[in-house]
Protein backbone atom coordinates (compact mmCIF):
# COMPACT_ATOMS: atom_id res chain seq x y z
CA UNK A 1 0.00 0.00 0.00
CA UNK A 2 1.32 3.36 -0.66
CA UNK A 3 1.23 5.70 2.10
CA UNK A 4 1.00 9.40 -0.01
CA UNK A 5 0.56 11.90 2.04
CA UNK A 6 -1.03 15.42 0.43
CA UNK A 7 1.05 18.36 -0.37
CA UNK A 8 1.18 21.09 2.65
CA UNK A 9 0.66 24.13 0.67
CA UNK A 10 -1.60 25.64 3.47
CA UNK A 11 2.10 26.07 5.30
CA UNK A 12 3.21 28.86 2.64
CA UNK A 13 1.86 30.93 4.77
CA UNK A 14 3.74 30.39 7.50
CA UNK A 15 7.19 29.73 5.36
CA UNK A 16 6.60 33.29 3.86
CA UNK A 17 9.27 33.18 1.30
CA UNK A 18 12.24 31.71 3.17
CA UNK A 19 11.33 28.32 1.59
CA UNK A 20 15.59 26.85 1.52
CA UNK A 21 16.24 25.75 5.40
CA UNK A 22 13.84 23.46 7.35
CA UNK A 23 11.11 24.84 9.16
CA UNK A 24 10.98 24.49 13.03
CA UNK A 25 8.34 21.38 14.42
CA UNK A 26 4.90 22.93 13.80
CA UNK A 27 1.23 20.97 14.67
CA UNK A 28 -1.15 21.34 11.56
CA UNK A 29 -4.13 19.81 10.54
CA UNK A 30 -3.88 18.38 6.93
CA UNK A 31 -7.00 18.92 4.77
CA UNK A 32 -7.68 15.86 5.51
CA UNK A 33 -8.23 16.11 9.11
CA UNK A 34 -5.08 14.43 9.83
CA UNK A 35 -2.93 15.93 12.87
CA UNK A 36 1.10 16.58 12.65
CA UNK A 37 4.00 16.79 14.46
CA UNK A 38 7.20 17.66 13.42
CA UNK A 39 9.69 19.12 10.26
CA UNK A 40 8.93 20.65 7.10
CA UNK A 41 10.43 21.85 4.35
CA UNK A 42 8.93 23.47 1.40
CA UNK A 43 5.30 22.79 1.86
CA UNK A 44 6.17 19.34 2.38
CA UNK A 45 6.64 16.89 5.48
CA UNK A 46 10.30 16.08 5.78
CA UNK A 47 12.93 14.70 8.21
CA UNK A 48 11.25 13.90 11.83
CA UNK A 49 7.42 14.06 12.56
CA UNK A 50 4.36 12.42 13.91
CA UNK A 51 1.09 12.28 11.63
CA UNK A 52 -2.45 10.61 13.54
CA UNK A 53 -5.53 9.94 11.44
CA UNK A 54 -8.92 10.64 12.62
CA UNK A 55 -9.73 6.66 12.41
CA UNK A 56 -7.17 5.67 14.92
CA UNK A 57 -3.96 5.35 12.65
CA UNK A 58 -0.76 6.78 12.83
CA UNK A 59 2.94 6.97 12.08
CA UNK A 60 5.77 8.28 13.44
CA UNK A 61 9.40 8.57 11.73
CA UNK A 62 10.83 9.73 8.92
CA UNK A 63 9.56 11.77 5.96
CA UNK A 64 11.16 12.83 2.87
CA UNK A 65 9.26 15.08 0.57
CA UNK A 66 5.76 14.12 2.08
CA UNK A 67 6.07 10.39 2.21
CA UNK A 68 7.20 7.80 4.88
CA UNK A 69 10.64 7.75 3.81
CA UNK A 70 13.85 5.88 6.04
CA UNK A 71 13.04 4.05 9.55
CA UNK A 72 9.63 4.44 10.96
CA UNK A 73 6.67 2.61 13.15
CA UNK A 74 2.97 2.48 11.40
CA UNK A 75 0.02 1.24 13.20
CA UNK A 76 -3.17 0.89 10.99
CA UNK A 77 -6.65 1.12 11.60
CA UNK A 78 -6.94 -2.28 11.37
CA UNK A 79 -4.77 -3.46 13.71
CA UNK A 80 -2.15 -3.96 11.42
CA UNK A 81 1.71 -2.81 13.18
CA UNK A 82 5.13 -2.09 10.82
CA UNK A 83 7.81 -1.26 11.90
CA UNK A 84 11.03 -0.64 10.25
CA UNK A 85 12.38 0.77 6.84
CA UNK A 86 10.06 3.27 4.65
CA UNK A 87 10.98 4.37 1.16
CA UNK A 88 8.43 6.66 -0.83
CA UNK A 89 5.52 5.70 1.28
CA UNK A 90 5.99 2.06 0.92
CA UNK A 91 7.70 -0.54 3.57
CA UNK A 92 11.04 -1.02 2.42
CA UNK A 93 14.52 -2.33 4.04
CA UNK A 94 14.59 -4.70 7.25
CA UNK A 95 11.20 -4.31 9.21
CA UNK A 96 8.39 -6.45 10.99
CA UNK A 97 4.82 -6.65 9.93
CA UNK A 98 1.97 -7.77 11.67
CA UNK A 99 -1.02 -7.60 9.52
CA UNK A 100 -3.58 -6.98 12.28
CA UNK A 101 -5.27 -10.77 11.44
CA UNK A 102 -2.65 -12.66 13.80
CA UNK A 103 0.12 -13.03 10.94
CA UNK A 104 3.28 -11.97 11.54
CA UNK A 105 6.40 -11.23 8.79
CA UNK A 106 9.88 -10.46 9.25
CA UNK A 107 12.73 -9.33 7.08
CA UNK A 108 13.30 -7.37 4.09
CA UNK A 109 11.24 -5.46 2.42
CA UNK A 110 11.20 -3.69 -1.22
CA UNK A 111 9.04 -1.62 -2.46
CA UNK A 112 5.92 -3.20 0.32
CA UNK A 113 6.61 -6.65 -0.18
CA UNK A 114 8.85 -9.45 1.49
CA UNK A 115 11.82 -10.34 -0.64
CA UNK A 116 14.52 -12.67 0.02
CA UNK A 117 15.29 -14.16 3.17
CA UNK A 118 12.54 -13.70 6.30
CA UNK A 119 9.85 -15.11 8.55
CA UNK A 120 6.63 -15.92 8.99
CA UNK A 121 3.90 -16.85 11.78
CA UNK A 122 0.55 -16.80 11.91
CA UNK A 123 -1.98 -17.34 15.18
CA UNK A 124 -2.57 -20.71 15.30
CA UNK A 125 0.95 -21.65 15.38
CA UNK A 126 2.15 -22.25 12.09
CA UNK A 127 5.52 -21.01 11.32
CA UNK A 128 8.18 -20.26 8.68
CA UNK A 129 11.59 -19.57 7.61
CA UNK A 130 13.13 -18.87 4.11
CA UNK A 131 12.83 -17.35 0.92
CA UNK A 132 10.02 -15.18 -0.01
CA UNK A 133 9.08 -13.38 -3.02
CA UNK A 134 5.89 -10.60 -2.84
CA UNK A 135 5.32 -11.68 0.51
CA UNK A 136 4.52 -15.35 -0.62
CA UNK A 137 6.63 -18.13 0.40
CA UNK A 138 9.62 -18.65 -2.08
CA UNK A 139 13.08 -20.39 -2.60
CA UNK A 140 14.64 -22.27 -0.04
CA UNK A 141 12.26 -22.81 3.38
CA UNK A 142 11.34 -25.10 6.36
CA UNK A 143 7.93 -24.57 7.23
CA UNK A 144 6.18 -25.91 10.64
CA UNK A 145 2.47 -25.99 11.57
CA UNK A 146 1.42 -26.10 15.12
CA UNK A 147 1.11 -29.68 15.54
CA UNK A 148 4.91 -29.84 14.83
CA UNK A 149 4.45 -31.30 11.15
CA UNK A 150 7.38 -30.25 9.06
CA UNK A 151 8.09 -29.57 5.36
CA UNK A 152 11.04 -28.50 3.93
CA UNK A 153 12.49 -27.63 0.30
CA UNK A 154 12.14 -25.36 -2.57
CA UNK A 155 8.78 -23.14 -2.21
CA UNK A 156 7.38 -21.39 -4.98
CA UNK A 157 3.58 -19.32 -5.29
CA UNK A 158 3.23 -19.79 -1.07
CA UNK A 159 3.70 -23.36 -1.20
CA UNK A 160 6.33 -26.28 -1.19
CA UNK A 161 6.31 -26.62 -4.61
CA UNK A 162 9.83 -29.35 -6.16
CA UNK A 163 12.01 -31.11 -4.28
CA UNK A 164 11.48 -31.39 -0.22
CA UNK A 165 11.17 -33.24 2.59
CA UNK A 166 7.89 -33.80 5.18
CA UNK A 167 8.89 -35.26 8.76
CA UNK A 168 5.50 -35.99 10.16
CA UNK A 169 4.92 -35.95 14.48
CA UNK A 170 3.37 -39.12 14.06
CA UNK A 171 6.82 -40.56 12.84
CA UNK A 172 6.31 -40.64 9.53
CA UNK A 173 9.04 -39.20 6.61
CA UNK A 174 8.99 -38.34 3.00
CA UNK A 175 11.57 -37.34 0.87
CA UNK A 176 10.87 -36.51 -3.40
CA UNK A 177 8.56 -34.05 -5.35
CA UNK A 178 6.12 -32.07 -3.96
CA UNK A 179 3.25 -29.87 -5.98
CA UNK A 180 1.30 -27.48 -3.68
CA UNK A 181 2.08 -29.14 -0.41
CA UNK A 182 1.28 -32.54 -1.52
CA UNK A 183 3.91 -35.77 -2.74
CA UNK A 184 4.46 -35.49 -6.44
CA UNK A 185 6.99 -37.36 -8.83
CA UNK A 186 9.64 -39.38 -7.47
CA UNK A 187 9.69 -39.78 -3.81
CA UNK A 188 10.24 -42.07 -0.65
CA UNK A 189 6.97 -42.19 2.22
CA UNK A 190 7.92 -44.15 5.40
CA UNK A 191 5.04 -44.20 7.08
CA UNK A 192 4.20 -44.64 11.45
CA UNK A 193 3.66 -48.12 11.16
CA UNK A 194 7.06 -49.16 9.25
CA UNK A 195 5.37 -49.32 5.88
CA UNK A 196 7.49 -47.68 3.28
CA UNK A 197 7.00 -47.30 -0.32
CA UNK A 198 9.43 -45.97 -3.21
CA UNK A 199 7.78 -44.98 -6.26
CA UNK A 200 5.77 -42.37 -7.52
CA UNK A 201 3.10 -40.06 -6.36
CA UNK A 202 0.46 -38.20 -7.22
CA UNK A 203 -2.01 -35.58 -5.48
CA UNK A 204 -0.56 -37.34 -2.01
CA UNK A 205 -1.07 -40.78 -3.09
CA UNK A 206 0.87 -43.52 -4.71
CA UNK A 207 0.15 -43.57 -8.62
CA UNK A 208 2.50 -44.85 -10.86
CA UNK A 209 5.19 -47.13 -10.59
CA UNK A 210 6.28 -48.02 -7.38
CA UNK A 211 6.90 -50.57 -4.25
CA UNK A 212 5.33 -50.55 -0.85
CA UNK A 213 7.12 -52.91 1.81
CA UNK A 214 5.15 -53.50 5.02
CA UNK A 215 6.51 -53.39 8.26
CA UNK A 216 6.40 -57.60 8.23
CA UNK A 217 8.19 -57.35 5.05
CA UNK A 218 5.64 -58.20 2.84
CA UNK A 219 6.33 -56.58 -0.71
CA UNK A 220 3.55 -54.67 -3.23
CA UNK A 221 4.97 -53.82 -6.25
CA UNK A 222 3.35 -52.74 -9.82
CA UNK A 223 1.63 -49.52 -11.31
CA UNK A 224 -0.39 -47.64 -8.32
CA UNK A 225 -3.27 -45.11 -8.84
CA UNK A 226 -5.10 -43.81 -6.05
CA UNK A 227 -3.22 -45.17 -3.49
CA UNK A 228 -4.13 -48.55 -4.37
CA UNK A 229 -2.07 -51.50 -6.43
CA UNK A 230 -4.76 -51.66 -9.59
CA UNK A 231 -1.35 -54.08 -11.96
CA UNK A 232 1.05 -56.21 -10.51
CA UNK A 233 4.64 -55.94 -12.15
CA UNK A 234 3.70 -57.95 -15.01
CA UNK A 235 1.33 -55.24 -15.94
CA UNK A 236 -1.74 -57.31 -15.00
CA UNK A 237 -4.80 -56.05 -13.42
CA UNK A 238 -5.41 -56.87 -9.57
CA UNK A 239 -8.62 -56.62 -8.13
CA UNK A 240 -9.55 -53.16 -5.83
CA UNK A 241 -9.08 -54.21 -2.13
CA UNK A 242 -11.96 -51.55 -1.42
CA UNK A 243 -14.35 -53.00 -4.33
CA UNK A 244 -13.76 -56.61 -3.07
CA UNK A 245 -14.54 -55.32 0.23
CA UNK A 246 -17.61 -54.24 -0.47
CA UNK A 247 -18.53 -57.64 -1.29
CA UNK A 248 -17.54 -58.58 1.82
CA UNK A 249 -19.17 -56.20 3.86
CA UNK A 250 -22.81 -57.49 3.77
CA UNK A 251 -21.77 -60.61 5.52
CA UNK A 252 -19.18 -59.43 7.59
CA UNK A 253 -21.87 -57.19 9.58
CA UNK A 254 -24.61 -60.10 9.26
CA UNK A 255 -21.80 -62.34 11.10
CA UNK A 256 -21.34 -59.86 13.94
CA UNK A 257 -24.74 -58.82 14.26
CA UNK A 258 -25.85 -62.62 14.69
CA UNK A 259 -23.00 -63.13 17.30
CA UNK A 260 -25.35 -61.21 19.56
CA UNK A 261 -26.95 -63.22 22.19
CA UNK A 262 -30.28 -62.67 23.61
CA UNK A 263 -30.84 -61.23 26.65
CA UNK A 264 -31.85 -63.35 29.92
CA UNK A 265 -33.61 -62.00 33.15
CA UNK A 266 -30.44 -60.42 34.84
CA UNK A 267 -29.09 -56.94 34.29
CA UNK A 268 -26.83 -57.32 31.91
CA UNK A 269 -24.12 -55.10 29.25
CA UNK A 270 -24.08 -54.98 25.29
CA UNK A 271 -21.48 -53.16 24.28
CA UNK A 272 -21.41 -51.41 20.48
CA UNK A 273 -17.81 -49.78 19.82
CA UNK A 274 -16.95 -47.96 16.82
CA UNK A 275 -13.66 -46.33 14.96
CA UNK A 276 -14.67 -43.92 12.60
CA UNK A 277 -11.98 -42.56 10.51
CA UNK A 278 -9.80 -44.86 8.42
CA UNK A 279 -7.38 -43.20 7.63
CA UNK A 280 -5.58 -43.23 10.95
CA UNK A 281 -5.17 -46.52 12.50
CA UNK A 282 -5.34 -45.47 16.36
CA UNK A 283 -9.16 -45.78 16.05
CA UNK A 284 -9.01 -49.04 14.59
CA UNK A 285 -6.94 -49.70 17.76
CA UNK A 286 -8.46 -47.93 20.21
CA UNK A 287 -12.16 -49.28 19.70
CA UNK A 288 -11.04 -52.70 19.16
CA UNK A 289 -8.98 -52.27 22.76
CA UNK A 290 -12.60 -51.06 24.33
CA UNK A 291 -14.50 -53.40 22.74
CA UNK A 292 -11.88 -55.82 24.33
CA UNK A 293 -12.14 -54.60 27.72
CA UNK A 294 -16.48 -54.37 28.07
CA UNK A 295 -16.27 -57.75 27.47
CA UNK A 296 -13.43 -59.05 29.68
CA UNK A 297 -13.46 -56.85 32.59
CA UNK A 298 -17.01 -55.96 32.61
CA UNK A 299 -18.41 -58.90 31.54
CA UNK A 300 -20.50 -57.54 28.38
CA UNK A 301 -23.01 -60.25 26.99
CA UNK A 302 -22.38 -59.46 23.60
CA UNK A 303 -19.77 -56.91 21.84
CA UNK A 304 -20.42 -55.39 18.60
CA UNK A 305 -17.51 -53.68 16.66
CA UNK A 306 -17.45 -51.48 13.45
CA UNK A 307 -14.06 -49.75 12.36
CA UNK A 308 -13.15 -48.01 8.96
CA UNK A 309 -9.50 -49.08 8.26
CA UNK A 310 -7.85 -48.74 5.11
CA UNK A 311 -5.94 -52.90 5.75
CA UNK A 312 -9.55 -53.99 6.69
CA UNK A 313 -12.17 -53.00 4.11
CA UNK A 314 -12.39 -56.93 3.32
CA UNK A 315 -12.35 -58.07 6.83
CA UNK A 316 -13.75 -55.86 9.17
CA UNK A 317 -17.69 -54.74 9.38
CA UNK A 318 -17.60 -50.92 8.33
CA UNK A 319 -18.50 -47.98 10.18
CA UNK A 320 -21.41 -46.31 8.29
CA UNK A 321 -23.95 -44.45 9.18
CA UNK A 322 -26.21 -47.91 7.89
CA UNK A 323 -24.43 -50.32 9.92
CA UNK A 324 -24.25 -47.90 12.87
CA UNK A 325 -28.30 -47.85 12.19
CA UNK A 326 -28.62 -51.71 11.85
CA UNK A 327 -26.07 -52.51 14.73
CA UNK A 328 -28.36 -50.30 17.38
CA UNK A 329 -31.29 -51.90 16.07
CA UNK A 330 -29.84 -55.53 16.53
CA UNK A 331 -29.25 -54.16 20.39
CA UNK A 332 -32.26 -53.23 20.73
CA UNK A 333 -33.94 -56.38 19.79
CA UNK A 334 -31.34 -58.63 21.65
CA UNK A 335 -30.81 -56.64 25.14
CA UNK A 336 -33.80 -56.81 27.36
CA UNK A 337 -35.50 -52.89 28.89
CA UNK A 338 -33.34 -54.10 32.44
CA UNK A 339 -29.69 -54.13 30.63
CA UNK A 340 -27.39 -51.33 29.74
CA UNK A 341 -26.03 -50.39 26.52
CA UNK A 342 -22.07 -48.94 26.05
CA UNK A 343 -21.87 -47.35 22.76
CA UNK A 344 -17.94 -45.57 22.11
CA UNK A 345 -17.57 -43.73 19.04
CA UNK A 346 -14.17 -42.90 18.36
CA UNK A 347 -12.74 -40.30 15.51
CA UNK A 348 -12.35 -36.74 14.29
CA UNK A 349 -14.76 -34.50 15.14
CA UNK A 350 -15.77 -31.04 13.09
CA UNK A 351 -16.56 -27.99 14.52
CA UNK A 352 -20.37 -27.63 13.93
CA UNK A 353 -20.46 -31.37 16.03
CA UNK A 354 -20.71 -34.19 13.25
CA UNK A 355 -18.62 -37.58 13.68
CA UNK A 356 -16.18 -38.54 10.46
CA UNK A 357 -16.72 -41.63 8.98
CA UNK A 358 -14.49 -42.18 6.21
CA UNK A 359 -13.00 -45.43 4.36
CA UNK A 360 -10.23 -44.73 1.64
CA UNK A 361 -11.01 -45.44 -1.24
CA UNK A 362 -15.25 -45.09 -0.59
CA UNK A 363 -17.05 -41.58 -0.10
CA UNK A 364 -18.61 -41.70 3.55
CA UNK A 365 -21.33 -39.29 4.72
CA UNK A 366 -20.33 -37.88 8.61
CA UNK A 367 -22.49 -38.33 11.18
CA UNK A 368 -24.07 -35.27 12.82
CA UNK A 369 -25.21 -35.31 16.17
CA UNK A 370 -28.67 -34.69 15.67
CA UNK A 371 -28.63 -37.53 13.05
CA UNK A 372 -26.94 -39.37 16.09
CA UNK A 373 -30.18 -39.15 18.24
CA UNK A 374 -32.38 -39.98 15.25
CA UNK A 375 -30.30 -43.09 15.05
CA UNK A 376 -30.38 -44.30 18.77
CA UNK A 377 -33.88 -43.73 18.96
CA UNK A 378 -34.52 -47.36 18.89
CA UNK A 379 -32.63 -47.76 21.96
CA UNK A 380 -34.41 -44.77 23.66
CA UNK A 381 -35.76 -46.88 26.31
CA UNK A 382 -32.09 -48.88 27.34
CA UNK A 383 -30.17 -47.39 29.86
CA UNK A 384 -27.24 -45.87 27.94
CA UNK A 385 -23.75 -45.20 29.08
CA UNK A 386 -21.87 -43.05 25.40
CA UNK A 387 -18.91 -42.02 25.34
CA UNK A 388 -17.49 -39.90 22.33
CA UNK A 389 -14.00 -39.47 21.40
CA UNK A 390 -13.44 -36.78 19.27
CA UNK A 391 -12.50 -32.86 18.87
CA UNK A 392 -15.85 -30.49 19.72
CA UNK A 393 -17.68 -33.48 21.03
CA UNK A 394 -19.29 -32.16 23.77
CA UNK A 395 -21.45 -30.15 20.73
CA UNK A 396 -23.28 -34.12 20.93
CA UNK A 397 -24.59 -33.38 24.45
CA UNK A 398 -27.30 -31.20 23.54
CA UNK A 399 -29.33 -32.95 21.11
CA UNK A 400 -28.47 -36.59 22.75
CA UNK A 401 -29.05 -36.16 26.44
CA UNK A 402 -31.56 -37.46 28.90
CA UNK A 403 -32.10 -39.16 32.31
CA UNK A 404 -31.62 -42.57 30.35
CA UNK A 405 -28.41 -41.75 28.91
CA UNK A 406 -25.30 -40.78 30.30
CA UNK A 407 -22.54 -39.32 28.16
CA UNK A 408 -19.08 -38.35 28.19
CA UNK A 409 -16.88 -36.81 25.73
CA UNK A 410 -13.68 -35.75 25.37
CA UNK A 411 -13.63 -32.01 24.51
CA UNK A 412 -15.88 -29.46 25.04
CA UNK A 413 -17.92 -28.28 22.06
CA UNK A 414 -15.63 -25.62 21.36
CA UNK A 415 -12.58 -27.29 21.50
CA UNK A 416 -10.32 -29.77 20.23
CA UNK A 417 -9.13 -33.31 21.70
CA UNK A 418 -5.34 -34.96 21.26
CA UNK A 419 -3.68 -37.76 20.41
CA UNK A 420 -4.92 -39.05 16.75
CA UNK A 421 -1.57 -40.04 15.46
CA UNK A 422 -0.75 -43.05 13.02
CA UNK A 423 1.29 -44.86 15.56
CA UNK A 424 -0.39 -44.08 18.93
CA UNK A 425 -2.54 -47.35 20.40
CA UNK A 426 -4.78 -44.65 21.77
CA UNK A 427 -5.91 -41.09 21.82
CA UNK A 428 -5.49 -38.85 25.09
CA UNK A 429 -8.78 -39.15 26.44
CA UNK A 430 -9.46 -42.73 25.53
CA UNK A 431 -5.75 -43.80 26.93
CA UNK A 432 -6.56 -41.87 30.43
CA UNK A 433 -10.40 -43.54 30.46
CA UNK A 434 -10.09 -47.02 29.51
CA UNK A 435 -6.53 -48.03 29.58
CA UNK A 436 -6.25 -46.25 32.78
CA UNK A 437 -8.80 -45.05 34.51
CA UNK A 438 -11.49 -47.68 34.23
CA UNK A 439 -9.01 -51.03 34.94
CA UNK A 440 -8.42 -49.19 38.22
CA UNK A 441 -12.24 -48.50 39.31
CA UNK A 442 -15.57 -49.25 38.43
CA UNK A 443 -17.31 -45.69 39.57
CA UNK A 444 -18.68 -43.95 36.20
CA UNK A 445 -18.40 -40.84 37.94
CA UNK A 446 -15.10 -41.37 39.54
CA UNK A 447 -13.32 -43.03 36.02
CA UNK A 448 -13.95 -39.75 34.18
CA UNK A 449 -12.93 -37.09 37.04
CA UNK A 450 -9.45 -39.51 36.99
CA UNK A 451 -9.34 -39.27 33.02
CA UNK A 452 -10.17 -35.81 32.55
CA UNK A 453 -7.49 -34.98 35.32
CA UNK A 454 -5.07 -37.04 33.54
CA UNK A 455 -5.62 -35.22 30.19
CA UNK A 456 -5.30 -31.98 31.21
CA UNK A 457 -1.70 -32.67 32.50
CA UNK A 458 -0.91 -34.56 29.62
CA UNK A 459 -1.72 -31.58 27.56
CA UNK A 460 -0.38 -28.89 29.80
CA UNK A 461 2.89 -30.72 29.82
CA UNK A 462 2.52 -31.16 25.80
CA UNK A 463 1.74 -27.08 25.92
CA UNK A 464 -1.80 -28.02 24.09
CA UNK A 465 -4.99 -25.75 25.41
CA UNK A 466 -6.96 -27.92 27.26
CA UNK A 467 -9.89 -29.94 25.75
CA UNK A 468 -12.14 -29.84 28.82
CA UNK A 469 -13.62 -33.56 28.58
CA UNK A 470 -17.35 -33.20 29.79
CA UNK A 471 -19.83 -35.76 31.93
CA UNK A 472 -23.88 -35.84 31.23
CA UNK A 473 -24.75 -38.38 34.20
CA UNK A 474 -28.07 -39.13 35.27
CA UNK A 475 -28.38 -40.90 38.30
CA UNK A 476 -30.68 -43.37 36.57
CA UNK A 477 -28.09 -45.07 34.47
CA UNK A 478 -25.56 -44.21 37.36
CA UNK A 479 -27.85 -46.74 39.69
CA UNK A 480 -28.20 -48.95 36.67
CA UNK A 481 -24.60 -50.02 36.25
CA UNK A 482 -23.98 -49.79 39.70
CA UNK A 483 -26.86 -52.64 39.79
CA UNK A 484 -24.76 -53.93 36.56
CA UNK A 485 -21.76 -54.18 38.33
CA UNK A 486 -22.93 -55.85 41.58
CA UNK A 487 -25.11 -58.68 40.05
CA UNK A 488 -22.15 -59.46 38.17
CA UNK A 489 -19.74 -59.57 41.37
CA UNK A 490 -22.48 -61.60 42.76
CA UNK A 491 -22.40 -64.08 40.28
CA UNK A 492 -18.71 -64.27 40.44
CA UNK A 493 -18.92 -64.97 44.31
CA UNK A 494 -21.76 -67.95 43.54
CA UNK A 495 -19.66 -69.36 40.80
CA UNK A 496 -16.03 -69.19 43.22
CA UNK A 497 -18.54 -70.96 45.93
CA UNK A 498 -19.57 -73.50 43.73
CA UNK A 499 -16.04 -74.75 42.03
CA UNK A 500 -14.81 -74.81 46.31
CA UNK A 501 -18.01 -77.39 47.01
CA UNK A 502 -16.85 -79.36 43.68
CA UNK A 503 -13.51 -79.76 45.00
CA UNK A 504 -14.86 -80.75 48.40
Amino acid sequence: MRLHLPLLALILALAACDQGPAQPPADLVLPDGARYHGALVEGRLHGEGRLEYGNGAWYQGRFAQGLFDGQGEWHGADGSHYQGGFREGLYHGQGQLDDGQGNEYAGTFENGQLRGKGSFSDADGDRYEGGFENTEFSGQGRFVNADGDVWSGQFSQGALNGPGKYEGRDGSRYEGGFKDWRFAGEGVLTQADGQVYRGQFADGKFAGKGSLRGADGRLQAGTWSNGLLRRDEQGRRLPNPVEVGLLEQGRLLDRALAALPPSTPQVELYALSVGGDGKQSVFLREADYVARLLGQRFGARGVVTLVNNRNHADDRPMATRESLARAVRTLARSSGPEDLVFIYLTSHGSHDHQLVLDMPGIRLDNLPAADLAELLAPLKDRYKVLVISACYSGGFIEPLKDDRTLIMTAARSDRVSFGCSEEADFTYFGQALFANALNATDDLQQAFQQASAEVARREAEDGFDASEPQLWAPPAVLQRWNTLRAGQASRALSADAGHVQEKR
